[in-house]
């Protein structure tokens, strides 16, 4: 079986990359009011310079920036989105298993938009580093703004612009409507939304929470869907969008466990991303059944664990590609590894050379079933 020629790759990767030393001493720097802006930016020109040329001595077929000017995956984008304010806050909304991040948080202030991000700014560095090279975008997902000042929050009060609620999901749509157009005139063909709401929505006891609370999740799923679809409407037919699903990545940890079943018609039935990076590294994500549901996007196998130094079996792995051939075809199936390494600043718990031994065994297997 063939290459795949378009994204995703049948070896790929999520988007992440560990943070070298240099970078994480010059952020703190930056924090303590020791250097300027510009003396960041420029450590953090030089290390994505460093990190797409490894990316391509690797033979990955796209490269990233690997998430390096972000503090975290998700609220560095969504707090420069237009009408949404970062806040301080005294804990996460979710707790992960044994640490946790820097709290912090968003919520709406005014008419959501997409006007001047300076994501598209770090795209186009991207871009004219990497020679060449299909670069791979990351960006929260739509899904990401409303599940975290609608739905997380306990004290969520609508302001007078989205008191209709439909409305609110509207202009979502609308700003990453333009976020993708955006992306596209810089040259990107390849974005990734990530998105841990479904991993969330996945998990048995936080579903009953949330119905404690009033919360239809299978009307909000709907909803989400309903507005990832009006997005991609902007999507050129050249352009490659998947989505990356997670259950929670920092410090090697998670907040959320559960498989898919309870989202899987939803989101596998209806969703027209092209492709669904799924995380399948260890018994927290249950069985490949619902992938019943798939319909003619490209599942890439997140069964490689991002979490942990140590290197899974080949031979384990390459059973998993079989049993999961049960539900949707060899030719549909990719493999990454089952998140980023670095979804926030701090990283996972290994180093650099195991990081890379990770990226290497998932093309050697990739090669070794697909060819």
């Amino acid at each position: 079986m063939a290459e795949r020629k378009t994204a995703p790759f049948r070896s790929d990767i999520v988007g992440s990359f560990l943070r070298p030393q240099n970078l994480k001493h010059a952020r703190k720097l930056y924090a303590e009011n020791k250097i300027s802006m510009a003396e960041l930016k420029k450590t953090e020109d030089g290390s994505i310079r460093d990190l797409v040329a490894k990316e391509k001595q690797m033979g990955l077929k796209a490269v990233t920036d690997g998430e390096f000017r972000r503090r975290y995956w998700h609220l560095d984008f969504l707090a420069a989105l237009k009408g949404i304010q970062e806040v301080k806050a005294e804990h996460w909304s979710v707790e992960f298993k044994g640490r946790q991040p820097k709290a912090a948080t968003i919520k709406i202030v005014g008419k959501i938009g997409f006007e001047g991000h300076p994501f598209v700014e770090h795209f186009k560095y991207l871009y004219s580093a990497a020679g060449g090279s299909l670069c791979k975008m990351t960006i929260p997902s739509p899904s990401m703004l409303h599940l975290i000042c609608c739905v997380r929050a306990t004290d969520y009060t609508p302001i007078k612009e989205y008191e209709d609620e439909s409305k609110l999901y509207y202009d979502i749509a609308m700003a990453y409507q333009k976020a993708i157009r955006a992306f596209y005139d810089a040259g990107c063909r390849y974005l990734q939304l990530d998105d841990t709401s479904w991993g969330e929505f996945c998990d048995l006891q936080k579903r009953k929470a949330y119905k404690e609370r009033g919360l239809d999740l299978d009307a909000i799923e709907k909803e989400y869907v309903k507005m990832i679809n009006l997005a991609l409407e902007a999507k050129p037919d050249d352009m490659v969008i998947t989505m990356h699903i997670c259950r929670g990545n920092f410090r090697s940890t998670w907040f959320s466990s559960g498989g898919y079943e309870p989202v899987a018609e939803i989101l596998f039935g209806h969703a027209n991303v092209d492709g669904f990076f799924l995380e399948y590294d260890s018994d927290r994500a249950g069985g490949f059944e619902p992938l019943r549901f798939i319909k003619n996007q490209q599942v890439v196998l997140g069964l490689i664990t991002s979490k942990y130094p140590e290197l899974e079996a080949e031979g384990d792995i390459m059973k998993r590609i079989e049993e999961a051939s049960k539900y949707v075809t060899l030719d549909q199936l990719c493999l990454s590894p089952q998140c980023g390494f670095s979804s926030t600043e701090e990283g996972n718990v290994m180093t650099q050379e195991q990081q890379w031994a990770k990226v290497k065994l998932v093309q050697k297997i990739a090669k070794e079933v697909w060819g």
